[in-house]
């Protein structure tokens, strides 16, 4: 395939190298690049706005968004002859019986679009569009909610990945329904140069802010909320419960997430990410539960040199098994308890070279499935959805051709097992569109296997007066025990908690 890029030769980034880079890596493609000097561009404000935030946030400044020569695509051929396809990243490409693709946000066409979203606090609904129709699209994100460049840079990348996706043949052209009406707000304007100083204030001050706000409290904290289901679950109930949630209680120096209950031999044993301020890095606990609370306070049973979380555990063939996050050696590795809940012993690695986020198994149609969100080339680490499955859970595991078969900051990432509605499957999801594990989703699944994926998001659930705080993003039950995680407050300065209170309508964190 012959294929021409254009870009704007007067503002090239790394995006359009890296870009470049993976589309002529493609089998049977010949790229060609088109550079000419177009208008618009982010203004030089922003440009100064980057740099203030490179440098109040510690940003690497090799990123996405690095200007670079238009020499560095010097080995790309120029554009000269037909093509059989043209992206179109600028907006001035007249089809005129040819085949352009134009990468739009929000139906705008530019970088300066896509900024001008980010600025606004949007989630970009970015489109590759042939005359109008829909050839790919995806909701982007980003873990840096509120710093302009490093959330600007992380839609750079994925923006890089739906294309590459799409010439591949792999990307979806449509996303998944969401239980609530679509916005028709138009496509914002970029700020003035007077607005975009403003922000640039804001943001010094904000930073301020912050670093006091991190000398007083343990921040990020998080917490696990527990109940008895009742025969009645969220699943059932899509709402949080009238009777509130209890908590799990931490001492201030530690925080637990990522709750994964498990019932063996008529014991419920929670299992949980353990989080040790003081260190910077999370090791994997566990506690017995009962209907009255947890039977003492969790103990570690598995740490390794890097950060572990989110402990998917598992019994199978009369024994335990569990897939911890360990995204932080980029692999994703089977281990299986000889001396339940600890002596945990690695048994496999089912995959490795990989940033692979909440890795969540599950046996439907006669194969096992793999679900995770995966950072490559750059990007979130929560809006890319890929897929693999296996004939056994030890494997081996085999990519879905169509990787990632999602791009959705709204329902992406898993949010703890996935449970049997009949015929289909629910799966919890997390709606990371405000903020990392903003809101947890349920989803239900209604294509799974090795000619595509598809869900329905039916319900959204919210942090508020059932469930204080600013975060939910697991969901988790076994013995008719449910659990969830959100955030909270941990001031230095905090008495540890004996009890576990119910936390519910009127709780303050």
């Amino acid at each position: 395939m012959r294929l021409t890029l254009r870009l704007n030769g007067d503002c090239v980034r790394t995006f359009h190298v890296a870009l470049a880079e993976r589309l002529s890596q493609l089998p049977g493609m010949e790229l060609a690049i088109d550079a000419r000097p177009a208008a618009g561009g982010v203004p030089r404000g922003a440009e100064a706005l980057f740099q203030l935030e490179t440098l109040i946030h510690r940003l690497p400044t090799n990123g996405t968004a690095k200007r670079v020569p238009l020499s560095t695509l010097a080995g790309h051929a120029r554009a000269s002859t037909p093509a059989d396809l043209t992206i179109d990243l600028v907006g001035d490409v007249e089809p005129q019986g040819r085949r352009v693709w134009r990468l739009t946000y929000d139906g705008v066409c530019g970088e300066e679009a896509l900024l001008a979203l980010i600025l606004a606090g949007r989630t970009p609904l970015a489109r590759l569009e042939q005359n109008g129709a829909v050839v790919a699209e995806g909701r982007l994100g980003t873990e840096y909610h509120g710093i302009a460049l490093a959330s600007f840079q992380d839609m750079l990348a994925r923006s890089a990945g739906l294309t590459v996706a799409a010439v591949n043949g792999a990307a979806r052209s449509s996303l998944p329904t969401l239980p609530e009406p679509s916005s028709e707000a138009a496509a914002p304007a970029m700020p003035s140069a007077a607005k975009l100083g403003v922000r640039a204030a804001k943001a010094t001050a904000r930073r301020v802010v912050q670093q006091i706000y991190h000398l007083c409290y343990n921040a990020p904290h998080w917490r696990v909320g527990w109940r008895e289901t009742g025969g009645h679950d969220l699943y059932a109930q899509r709402a949080h419960p009238k009777s509130g949630w209890r908590d799990l209680p931490d001492d201030g120096s530690r925080f637990y997430a990522d709750p994964f209950p498990v019932l063996y031999r008529g014991q419920v044993t929670l299992f949980v990410e353990d989080y040790i301020h003081r260190t910077g890095k999370a090791i994997l606990s566990a506690v017995a539960f009962g209907p009255n609370g947890p039977a003492g306070t969790p103990k570690p049973v598995l740490e390794l040199p890097y950060h572990l979380s989110y402990p998917f555990v598992f019994e199978r063939d009369g024994e335990m098994w569990m897939v911890p996050e360990s995204s932080a050696n980029r692999t994703v590795d089977l281990y299986r308890a000889t001396a339940f809940p600890g002596g945990w012993v690695r048994e496999a690695t089912l995959l490795s070279d990989i940033v692979a986020s909440d890795a969540t198994l599950v046996e439907h149609g006669g194969r096992w499935w793999m679900f995770a969100t995966v950072r490559d080339g750059g990007g979130a680490f929560s809006d890319q959805l890929h897929l693999w499955s296996a004939p056994d859970f030890r494997g081996p595991w085999t990519a879905h051709p169509k990787n990632p078969v999602l791009i959705d900051i709204a329902s992406a990432r898993p949010a703890g097992r996935m449970v049997s509605s009949g015929d289909q499957l629910l799966r919890p999801v997390q709606d990371c569109r405000r903020s990392y594990g903003a809101a947890l989703g349920i989803a239900r699944v209604t294509q799974l296997d090795e000619a595509g994926f598809e869900q329905v998001v039916e319900t959204i659930l919210n942090p508020g007066a059932g469930w204080a705080g600013r975060k939910l993003h697991t969901l988790n039950e076994a013995g008719g025990l449910e659990f969830i995680d959100g955030s909270a407050m941990a001031p230095r300065w905090k008495t540890p908690r004996r009890d576990a209170m119910p936390t519910g309508p009127g709780d303050g964190k």
